[in-house]
């Protein structure tokens, strides 16, 4: 069993993953979609909460071994953000979606330099848009973004793209087409519904249900 695989066994163990191909759930963007990832349920569940812990670190140490700083995308991240800077010793901040409107109108929250390389942590990974967006914060703050590590990844053709154009190198433990293939052998979708979440992946904006 790949890693990805036993990543996509604790999600699908811990409920955070649910597919219903015959009755969509509706995103935040207005998309239609036949699968839901709320990885907020594993921070609940001490014993998968300490593996994705450790899986996300040590992509970190692995890939990043120069990495000086942690960033969690706020506000999903933030918690997975933590643990990684706490299990690797380094710094931490995260980033808002937007600046304070009060206060000091902090969109970083932290202390970091100018300089620093940074590796963000992310829950998942859709259409890349947010996460590019902390990049574009962090980059501009004079930081050196060197890379991404996320749970789950959606693996949206235009997110990848988009990570390329930004020269972003991005680690998912588990993505879509892990998740599928684990969720057919354990036969909670069957053949016929491993074909339609394929096609929503294909054209998402534009999925209205069964085809």
């Amino acid at each position: 069993m790949t890693d990805a695989t036993v990543t996509a066994e604790k999600l699908l163990q811990a409920e955070a993953v649910k597919l219903s191909p015959s009755t969509p759930f509706t995103w935040a963007s207005g998309w239609k979609s036949p699968i839901y990832c709320d990885n907020r349920k594993l921070l609940s569940l001490p014993f998968i909460r300490d593996y994705i812990k450790s899986e996300l670190a040590n992509i970190v140490f692995e890939k990043f071994p120069g990495a000086d700083l942690i960033a969690g995308v706020a506000t999903a991240g933030i918690a997975w953000g933590t643990m990684v800077a706490d299990q690797l010793k380094l710094p931490l901040v995260y980033v808002r979606p937007k600046p304070k409107e009060h206060g000091l109108g902090n969109q970083i929250e932290g202390a970091f330099t100018a300089g620093q390389k940074v590796v963000i942590i992310e829950d998942l990974i859709s259409t890349g848009k947010s996460s590019l967006q902390v990049v574009d914060v962090l980059r501009k703050a004079e930081t050196e973004v060197i890379g991404l590590v996320s749970i789950f990844s959606y693996q949206f053709a235009a997110a990848q793209d988009a990570f390329q154009m930004a020269s972003l190198p991005v680690y998912s433990l588990t993505n879509y087409s892990s998740l599928l293939e684990l969720a057919l052998k354990k036969g909670i979708i069957k053949k016929a519904e491993e074909g339609v979440l394929l096609n929503w992946r294909t054209d998402p904006a534009n999925w209205s249900g069964l085809i």
